[in-house]
């Protein structure tokens, strides 16, 4: 059936599956406009998936990687496919390794678990897109002095790799900006954002550029509007509609998106080449391609339906 399917035959081919076929969609709580939307998103596209498809949508405390563990477990059906996007931990790692065991098939989507086999990630390069970030503070920092790295969670491998990639580039080719070794973990929270950047600017005024990796972004606006006596370069994730507000004011530079409808899409595409029921991708190892939004070209549609 597969291979009359690639090769266009031209009649109704009968199905290879039989039953309902159980899917489980495990995401966080995290309340950030960009998990927000690829909820929307993955809404959206499991409404128009076939009704002997049964799409369980999981939603896990942020903070409490046992109710993840839990979700990724065994349930009471039996289980054909898992998209989930979870930190990279060693008891996260081993329950999805234990659900390829037992024949499920994994798909990760916005940041990677290393080491759990055959399993399909369609998120951004993440290293690539902190490359990127150091590429443009290089660029735009017109003076020396320290670059401020604000990272959600250092469990999380995207933002692990957004951070490395930043890093990477700034020592290598912009040598009169220093980076931070380790970024400051603020799990998406504005206050924690705000902190962060309020004690750094009122240090010994070194800082001329800012790369936070995830959310939180109104806790730096007030930061950088209330205690930066000179223009910081700031760069970010997600075309969201207070960051168009920031750039729109002059205070955000440039904005890394990285597509959640896109990710949904590509996510529910492989389950179904997966389970037999869709072409598999021609590329099915490429990464997602971000997208870099400035002031003249971010556009005005609301980021959230």
């Amino acid at each position: 059936m597969q291979a009359a399917r690639q090769l266009g035959v031209p009649r109704v081919l009968p199905e290879t599956r039989h039953g309902l076929i159980h899917i489980d969609i495990v995401l966080p709580d995290n309340p950030s406009p960009f998990f927000r939307r690829l909820n929307l998103a993955m809404q959206r596209g499991v409404a128009m998936l076939d009704k002997r498809l049964v799409v369980h949508r999981v939603t896990t405390p942020e903070e409490d990687e046992a109710a993840l563990v839990r979700a990724i477990g065994p349930r009471r059906y039996r289980r054909q496919a898992l998209i989930v996007s979870a930190p990279d931990t060693p008891a996260v790692r081993q329950a999805l390794q234990a659900a390829r065991a037992r024949g499920e098939h994994v798909t990760m989507v916005v940041t990677r678990v290393d080491e759990v086999p055959q399993a399909d990630y369609v998120g951004i390069d993440n290293h690539a897109a902190g490359r990127t970030a150091g590429y443009l503070l290089g660029r735009l920092c017109h003076r020396e002095g320290r670059v401020l790295l604000l990272s959600s969670r250092r469990d999380y491998l995207g933002h692990i790799e957004r951070s490395r990639g930043c890093r990477e580039v700034l020592a290598g080719q912009f040598p009169h900006l220093l980076c931070d070794l380790d970024p400051t973990e603020t799990h998406d929270d504005a206050d924690r954002c705000y902190w962060a950047v309020s004690q750094a600017l009122q240090g010994d005024g070194s800082v001329v550029g800012l790369y936070n990796t995830g959310a939180g972004s109104p806790g730096v606006m007030a930061a950088l509007q209330r205690f930066a006596k000179d223009k910081v370069c700031w760069v970010t994730h997600e075309i969201s509609d207070d960051h168009r507000q920031y750039m729109q004011q002059g205070v955000l530079d440039v904005v890394i998106d990285q597509d959640p409808d896109t990710q949904a899409i590509r996510a529910l595409q492989h389950v179904l080449a997966a389970l037999g029921m869709a072409p598999q991708a021609t590329t099915p190892d490429k990464a997602g391609e971000f997208r870099l939004y400035f002031a003249e070209n971010m556009g005005q549609q609301p980021y959230l339906a």
